[in-house]
């Protein structure tokens, strides 16, 4: 299938396939090489991609233009070992909303995350620190001696298995397939 698009007062023929066109094809390619490593350098993309560096470098500008792409730095949960890590259930008091302590929360830094829930409790709250004893610090300050909360539970973390919540994709997977 094919279809006239036009561009710059010219016609430009997009072939499709499906339900994506290769236009589209290439530019989730080029974005899924980026996640891998986003320092990867336009040539090596292009190479690997068999088109050139100069179409690779206009969809990236393009994409970056548009708002559809932007290229950040995430570090790897698995290499900032926390000596402190929680997860904190609040019930919230009578009369106060789980948004209200969920804005109180936000601006603590070791909060990293912060859900509203069903169930027994209200809110699930996920606390970092660097050492115990600012852990024990965070909980008497934000959690136990605050009357916006009515309970709490927390749960120490023992070790981590596994965290994908920035990215919600598979380190390793990532990892294996930018050494291909």
């Amino acid at each position: 299938m094919e279809s006239n698009t036009r561009r710059n007062g010219r016609e430009k023929q997009t072939r499709q396939r499906g339900t994506h066109s290769v236009e589209e094809r290439l530019n989730s390619e080029i974005v899924r090489m980026l996640e891998m490593d986003g320092r990867m350098a336009f040539s090596e993309i292009a190479q690997r991609l068999k088109v050139s560096e100069g179409t690779i470098r206009n969809r990236v500008n393009g994409m970056k233009e548009s708002g559809m792409l932007r290229i950040v730095a995430i570090a790897d949960p698995r290499a900032a070992e926390y000596k402190a890590d929680a997860m904190v259930c609040v019930k919230v008091a009578p009369g106060v909303t789980p948004k209200e302590v969920a804005d109180r929360l936000n601006s603590v830094s070791s909060v990293v995350y912060i859900l509203w829930v069903t169930g027994r409790f209200d809110l699930l709250i996920e606390i970092v620190c660097d050492e115990p004893d600012k852990m024990t610090s965070f909980l008497e300050e934000h959690i136990h001696s605050c009357e916006d909360i009515a309970d709490a539970e927390v749960m120490l973390g023992l070790k981590n298995f596994k965290n994908q919540f920035l990215l919600k994709r598979d380190w390793d997977q990532r990892s294996d397939v930018a050494s291909d």
